[in-house]
């Protein structure tokens, strides 16, 4: 698109935020994109006249683009105005300091806008984004700053004396939430020496405090009871984090127990390897913990990896002494049953390649490796097990599905085309409410399969426990496409009665 066709898309969010500002700047603004002017030239000039406001003004300005651009997620108008009033360092948050949010808009000179159905601030454009990823130097260390600001927000008084049962109110101090969830994920990125003490303070007492509850409400534990769940030391949070560098030095603290659980039985070593953290399982490992720990659902380190598809941690956990890859958590699943069930194909295909794998192993509903490996499209798995004379491919779940179905159900074509072209596979199975392959790839609208597998000269008219037809289900869901490549044959009759008398 010409340059001026990109300012004119630029120009109409620009209107609704030079309502903020006076005239003249709305005249200054537009005539500068849309006279000659580039976007980089644009945005620079508009910068250069940010940095020549007064000195609160021309802060605000950069330090609310600082956060806009490298905020892990939109911050809302309020989150925003919080944190750009903290001291770093300071034990109380002082309200005067929060800015308005009309007062930023003006300060920004339209380089920021409030998406009103939302309430969150967000840059004018995406070209914005783009020239200040390439300009670094207007914020200088952003990830440790924004670092620096969430723990001392977390760390005043007035946050510190919040309940933690039941999560109080917070309106009053809006950022808790951003600071709890994404203050790691910042130091990570860049850990300054006073994010790091700033830190091991929030540590002192961090069982106790509300940002342990945040966190935790956020990783949708199954079974978990967040106000009722304790021991989540700082050892734990920095293993979540990924934070290396605190890892490190909290493990040469005396007394620190590496095995130590929170009251889900998760380790340090469980949270790393759940999240993928690699440095963090190196120094964890090194230190002798128990690496087939179980947590509360019987899960060892392996299986939260292969669960989640962090496949380097896999193969690090693989080569450690103690380490059971076969075995069952709570629902009798291995970590490759896991792995298929999760779609992660990298990981599946790492079990695979080795000897003391057990890759025929169902869970607790009769669900194996294959199983999944068919029901999830994982067209390379399948092929590999198919190669294999060690299974049954066709051994259904608890609920008399097989393989095969679930791959119609899905609509995963070349999946039922390997299948199809095996004669231990039976095409035309019906599961225990009398679903056959075909009526469920038709249920689903799946057209493609149901050519394969009427081609195949499976029953087209086989009716479910109900009566029911794979033309019927077709009809019902209306999916026309299935429907015509039905009625297009002889052996279909449309008319046929299900068991409460309805064609």
């Amino acid at each position: 698109m010409h340059i001026y066709g990109r300012f004119l898309l630029v120009r109409l969010n620009i209107d609704a935020v030079l309502r903020e500002t006076t005239i003249h700047r709305r005249r200054q603004t537009l005539s500068a994109m849309t006279h000659g002017l580039g976007l980089r030239d644009a945005y620079g000039a508009t910068l250069g006249r940010i940095k020549r406001q007064d000195g609160d003004r021309a802060r605000l300005s950069i330090a609310a683009l600082m956060w806009i651009s490298h905020a892990e997620r939109p911050l809302k108008a309020d989150e925003l105005c919080h944190a750009l009033s903290v001291e770093i360092g300071s034990p109380n948050l002082n309200t005067d300091n929060v800015p308005s949010i009309g007062t930023l808009l003006a300060c920004c000179q339209g380089l920021i806008i409030v998406q009103k159905e939302v309430s969150t601030v967000r840059l004018i454009h995406f070209t914005l984004r783009e020239y200040l990823q390439v300009h670094p130097e207007l914020f200088g260390a952003a990830h440790s700053t924004i670092a620096e600001t969430c723990l001392s927000y977390l760390n005043s008084q007035q946050v510190k004396a919040f309940s933690t049962s039941p999560l109080p109110d917070l309106l009053d101090t809006p950022f808790v939430e951003y600071s709890s969830l994404y203050w790691g994920v910042h130091a990570e990125r860049n850990l300054s020496d006073c994010a790091k003490q700033l830190a091991l303070k929030l540590f002192d007492d961090y069982n106790g405090h509300i940002s342990t509850k945040i966190l935790l409400k956020a990783q949708n534990l199954h079974g978990v009871d967040v106000d009722k769940f304790s021991g989540f030391s700082g050892l734990h949070c920095a293993s979540y984090f990924g934070i290396v560098e605190i890892v490190a030095g909290l493990v040469q603290l005396e007394g620190c127990d590496i095995n130590r659980t929170d009251s889900t039985s998760t380790t340090a070593l469980h949270w790393a390897t759940w999240r993928g953290q690699e440095g963090v399982v190196k120094i964890l490992l090194g230190k002798d913990p128990t690496p087939d720990m179980l947590n509360n659902n019987d899960q060892t380190p392996l299986f939260l990896a292969a669960w989640n598809g962090h496949e380097e941690v896999v193969k690090i956990l693989l080569e450690q002494d103690g380490v059971d890859p076969n075995k069952l958590d709570r629902f009798g699943q291995t970590p490759l049953v896991g792995a298929a069930r999760c779609r992660q194909e990298g990981v599946v295909k790492i079990f695979l390649g080795r000897d003391d794998i057990n890759s025929i192993r169902p869970n607790d509903e009769y669900q194996t490796p294959f199983f999944w490996a068919a029901r999830n499209g994982l067209k390379e798995v399948v092929e590999i097990l198919l190669g294999r004379d060690d299974f049954d491919p066709d051994k259904p779940n608890d609920e008399d599905q097989t393989p095969f179905f679930w791959a119609a159900r899905n609509g995963f074509e070349a999946v039922v085309e390997m299948l199809l072209a095996r004669d231990d596979v039976n095409p035309d199975k019906p599961d225990n409410m009398g679903r056959t392959p075909l009526f469920i790839a038709a249920c689903y609208g799946h057209e493609g399969v149901v050519k394969m597998l009427l081609a195949q000269g499976v029953n087209p008219d086989k009716p479910n426990i109900n009566g029911r037809t794979p033309f019927y289900i077709a009809a019902w869901n209306g999916h026309e496409g299935v429907a015509k490549v039905l009625l297009g044959r002889d052996d279909v009759n449309p008319n046929r009665l299900d068991n409460d008398s309805k064609t």
